[in-house]
Order: structure tokens, then sequence, then C-alpha cells
């Protein structure tokens, strides 16, 4: 705990990304992985794919999803100029960071009415698997053959399938396993969060477990050794951690159950108002759950065996709501992108700089959208076990 105290809070802010003209909400980040990677990739409110180089922030490429609106932005795994977008109308783009042209070199299209508000690629990069909302009675995960994505000749590619039975609201994330290419998790507002196995060949026999948050699922993750336990937050805050290595045994599978971290922190020197998800440090073996404040703060807070304390906060950078992050493993920086329209980077030791208070460009924050409780109960086909 210690340990991790100390590299956070040696964290300050190294750059700031120039303001755009017309400034927007910084949703969504992503960076290029490898080696020489230097990209990061932010998705905006304003519907616009930004390319910034990942140590001056200097913005390198700008896309549009017009007239969809964006789900998020994910860099292929091996080669660090492929970049992937999903889109309210229905398609996930793939965009080569390389070639000036304003276009995507690849779409992969679902139906009409598919509206994918969440999406991710297989460690591999050989599946794209993308989220709908629901349509009537209808909610999709989508997969699609991600591969010769690098073409410069733009092409569409069909869905290979379709789950449709696990999930009955909209599916509002999806995270593939880091290392194993055959899991995946997803996350929705029915309160469940479900972990397939896609090499399976039907949809139920692909459920590997179904935990239940008793809320509506914001964001899910992995983490611990060897990634064998899921996370998720949900639309009030709520945090829950589960093992699947328990599902074989009697042991229980939840490993901590938060019904509102707002209410854990209280009393702590940590104010947190949202969470915005988790960063498993491989390195320590540690999960950190990121939250944050109106007025702009950082908070991190240690997910241990009895709740949530306090790692840190980050301060005097943004001065509205944060919206999303990214942890850099290679140098242990981290990217933060919030309501403010401004990307920042911190670094371990980076010398701080003023910055002064703003007004917000917007009031009202969306971080309680699709606010909808539920209860289940948790279950899976190898197990039944209770909240």
């Amino acid at each position: 705990m210690e340990k991790i105290k100390e590299q956070f809070s040696s964290l300050q802010i190294a750059k700031r990304c120039a303001l755009a003209k017309d400034p927007t909400y910084l949703l969504d980040l992503d960076i290029s992985r490898g080696g020489g990677s230097q990209l990061v990739a932010v998705s905006c409110s304003d519907k616009s794919i930004r390319v910034y180089n990942r140590e001056t922030l200097t913005l390198l490429r700008e896309y549009s999803s017009r007239p969809g609106l964006l789900s998020g932005v994910r860099f292929a795994h091996a080669c660090e100029s492929v970049l992937f977008s999903a889109c309210s109308d229905g398609t996930v783009k793939c965009w080569d960071t390389r070639l000036a042209t304003a276009g995507p070199t690849q779409l992969f299209r679902g139906s009409l009415s598919n509206v994918f508000i969440s999406f991710d690629v297989s460690c591999n990069d050989l599946i794209v698997c993308a989220g709908t909302e629901k349509v009537g009675d209808d909610v999709f995960m989508a997969f699609w053959d991600a591969r010769s994505c690098a073409s410069s000749v733009a092409s569409s590619k069909e869905p290979l399938g379709f789950y449709s039975e696990t999930h009955n609201d909209d599916i509002t994330k999806i995270r593939f396993h880091p290392i194993k290419q055959n899991l995946v998790v997803s996350g929705s507002t029915d309160g469940l969060v479900n972990v397939f196995d896609i090499n399976k060949d039907s949809e139920e026999d692909a459920l590997v477990a179904t935990c239940n948050s008793d809320s509506s699922v914001s964001s899910v993750g992995w983490s611990g050794k060897d990634y064998r336990q899921v996370y998720c937050t949900t639309h009030d805050e709520g945090f829950c951690r589960w093992d699947l290595a328990q599902l074989e045994t009697e042991e229980p599978v939840t490993l901590l159950h938060v019904p509102d971290a707002r209410e854990a922190g209280s009393g702590q020197s940590t104010e947190v108002d949202y969470l915005i998800g988790g960063l498993y440090h491989e390195t320590m073996d540690k999960l950190v759950v990121v939250g944050g404040t109106s007025s702009g703060n950082i908070c991190l807070l240690d997910c241990g065996v009895g709740g949530l304390s306090s790692v840190g906060v980050l301060q005097e950078g943004h001065f509205a709501p944060v919206r999303s992050f990214c942890w850099n493993v290679a140098d242990d920086s981290l990217l933060t992108g919030g309501e403010d329209a401004q990307l920042l980077l911190w670094k371990p030791g980076a010398v701080g700089k003023a910055f002064g208070k703003k007004t917000s460009m917007k009031t009202a924050s969306s971080v309680h959208q699709r606010l909808r409780v539920h209860q289940h109960a948790f279950k899976s086909k190898k197990k039944r076990t209770s909240l």
C-alpha cells in the first residue's frame, strides 16, 4: 500500500495539450503499444477522433465520425498505427494513422438498427466485438474478423456472429482479457457482468459466469494474478470485484461489493463524487479505482479486502469532471481527459505547472446517464452463489 501511495504521489503534470478552437469533452483515451509507440488517441463529444504524440501532446491527426456518436477508441496491440473506433451509426471503423486520408481503411458493419455504445479488440487483434443499445426487445454483442485492417483500400466486413440472449438491456462496456484472446467480459445496464469463452460453439456454452452488480454497469475490467478477476463500476458510483478462480471451489466468488464509493470514502481525506474506472497495476498486483470530483480532482482508491481506501489525489490539473484516463506501464505515466477539453500527461517527478481555474464549458455532467438499478442473482453454469 505504501509503495503504491508513494508512486502515485510523485505524479506531476508534465504536459498539457493545446486547447482546440472549439473545446469539447474528451470522452475516452487509449495509447499505442510497443517499445517505440508514441501515440495517444482521444474520442471527443463533437464526434471527432484526435491522435496526439504521447510525449509532446502535439495534435497529429483528426478524424470525423459524423453523423454518429463515438463510443470509444482502441489501438491494435501489434501495430501501433492501427486504430479502431465504434459509432452509433452501426459501424466500427479502422483507421491507419500513418495515412493523411480522412476516411477509414475498413468498416465493420452491423444491422441498420444497431447502435454501438461499447467495443473492444482481442489481445491478438483477431476479433472485434461491439455491444449495442437496446432497440425494442433486442440487444446484441456483434463479432467480426479484424485481420487485414491495415489495408490502404477501404473495405467492409459483415459480422461473424452475434450474442443476443445473455443481456436484456444496453451493453455499456466490453473488455477482452489482456492475455487470453478467447475471454471477454461485458457489462450492461441490466446490472449483469458476463464472462464469455468465445471459442465455444454457442452463446449458451460460451457463458462462463454471470455476476450481479445490483446496478447499471458503467465500466468493467480484468485484474489479479494472471487476470483471473473481474471488476465493475456502476452509474450510481458502486464497485464490485469477483474472483473467477473460485468458480470451481466452495469459496465466495464475490471479493468486494461497495454499493456507493462516495459513502465508503466519507471520513477519509479523499472526497469522491463519481467513479471513472479501474487501473490494475500488474507490477504491484494492486487494483486502483479511479474517481473524481466535480472540480476536477482525480481521486485514487486502493481496492483491498476490507473495501476502498485512499491512495491519493491529483490536484490542480483539470477544472471540470474527468471522463477518461490511461495508465502507461512502460514509464508509470498517466494520461487524463475531461469535460474541460484538456488532455494532461502526468509523470513521476515532473515539474508541475500552475494553471488558473476556468469556468466549465458545460454545467451538467452525463456521468449518471442510463442509471437503472436492477435486482438479479449471481449465477454461473458451473456454480451458484449469493452476493
